[in-house]
């Protein structure tokens, strides 16, 4: 998992919770790199999964609220980033339906071996869209959030359904409407 994901979220801890909190969960971790991240760098999924479950332990916060909110802090960091990215597109379900083909392509230019869920678009309109996420991390509540904050990106409103394929989260049908 590229060392980005790690920064930011460690910085988003520190803003909500503070820096107390980020040497918490860091000193409860068994993290082969110390709790040292750089934004280029590449680490193990299992460190950042330790960092979630100390984090919803010590906050009453479930995984899949921590990682909602973590995508709406991401997006922000997405957008001032990588602003041409994202004025490509004009509508949310077009952004939305492109994240295999185009986002995910641009990504991957960046970080070469990054390690991206994948998102198969099985049906599109104007106004809906219905994705499969897959992804061994199961990490499909930051799908959603990045999902949430691409509607208000572009001003606009939508009924996003997650239905779990595979209980363990590992597949995810999105039912995308917007209103």
């Amino acid at each position: 998992m590229k060392g980005i994901v790690f920064t930011e979220f460690l910085d988003l801890v520190e803003t909500k919770f503070g820096l107390e909190m980020v040497d918490t969960i860091i000193s409860a971790s068994d993290l082969d790199s110390n709790g040292i991240y750089t934004s280029i760098g590449t680490y193990k999924f299992s460190e950042m999964l330790q960092l979630l479950q100390h984090l919803s332990a010590r906050t009453d916060i479930s995984i899949d609220n921590l990682l909602l909110v973590y995508a709406e802090h991401f997006f922000g960091v997405l957008e001032d980033s990588y602003p041409g990215l994202l004025a490509t597109y004009s509508d949310p379900i077009e952004m939305l339906a492109s994240i295999e083909d185009h986002i995910h392509v641009e990504v991957r230019k960046i970080y070469p071996d990054a390690e991206l869920p994948t998102f198969k678009v099985i049906e599109k309109t104007e106004n809906s869209l219905i994705m499969i996420y897959k992804s061994s991390r199961a990490m499909h509540h930051f799908g959603l959030g990045l999902m949430n904050k691409t509607f208000e990106y572009f001003n606009s409103v939508a009924v996003i359904e997650l239905e779990k394929i595979k209980e363990d989260g590992t597949e995810v049908k999105f039912i995308v409407n917007k209103k």
